[in-house]
């Protein structure tokens, strides 16, 4: 690979600045609220050097989001790279997602993000294509062999991850509305009850 040449590295360097800065501004003010001005800003750079990058605040929350799935995912491999038995490999699973619950931020920006979608078809074609190009990278060949084997089926996954997401997202919600009603601790224990019934049920 030829390195890239000193211009190629600070454009890289401000994309990545934009990238951090923009990650904190959606989560301080919630993603309609988030200004490009003051993503820019947050980066110490300008309007213009935002626009260099990104076409609109829309494009540089896309790849947050694809970047937030594939850190994920190879947190998720390296986890189960040395996975002997199906027992061990559900033990990770499960551990991998009652986690989630410690970034409810991101998980309320995401739904705040698809309700914004849902209003803008443009953005809503965007976004499922995204989800889509995030599907295609993850290779599950491995793990299949470490699932039960009704989880190996194509549709039956999509069944299980569709509802193993819904309820992540509505127990951060509630937990965020209302955390006298829902604690931390509790949403965790009904992940990991949730994510034990999908498993043995789906």
């Amino acid at each position: 690979m030829q390195t890239p040449n000193k211009h190629q590295q600070r454009t890289e360097h401000t994309r990545r600045k934009l990238l951090d800065a923009g990650l904190r501004v959606f989560v301080r003010d919630g993603f309609e609220a988030a200004r490009i001005e003051d993503i820019a800003a947050a980066a110490g750079h300008t309007r213009g050097a935002f626009y260099a990058n990104f076409e609109t605040k829309e494009d540089l929350f896309l790849v947050l989001l694809e970047q937030q799935a594939d850190r994920r995912l190879t947190e998720l491999r390296d986890a189960l790279k040395n996975c002997k038995d199906q027992e061990h490999a559900l033990h990770l699973l499960r551990a991998f997602y009652v986690k989630r619950a410690n970034n409810p931020e991101w998980a309320m920006l995401m739904l705040e993000f698809k309700l914004f979608a849902m209003r803008h078809s443009k953005l809503r074609a965007k976004l499922a294509a995204a989800h889509r190009r995030i599907h295609a990278s993850m290779k599950f060949e491995a793990l299949s062999e470490l699932l039960p084997p009704h989880l190996c089926e194509i549709n039956t996954r999509k069944v299980a991850k569709v509802m193993l997401e819904v309820a992540l997202t509505g127990l951060t919600l509630e937990n965020a509305y209302d955390p006298k009603r829902i604690s931390r601790s509790e949403v965790k224990v009904l992940l990991g009850r949730i994510f034990d019934l999908v498993m043995n049920e789906t």
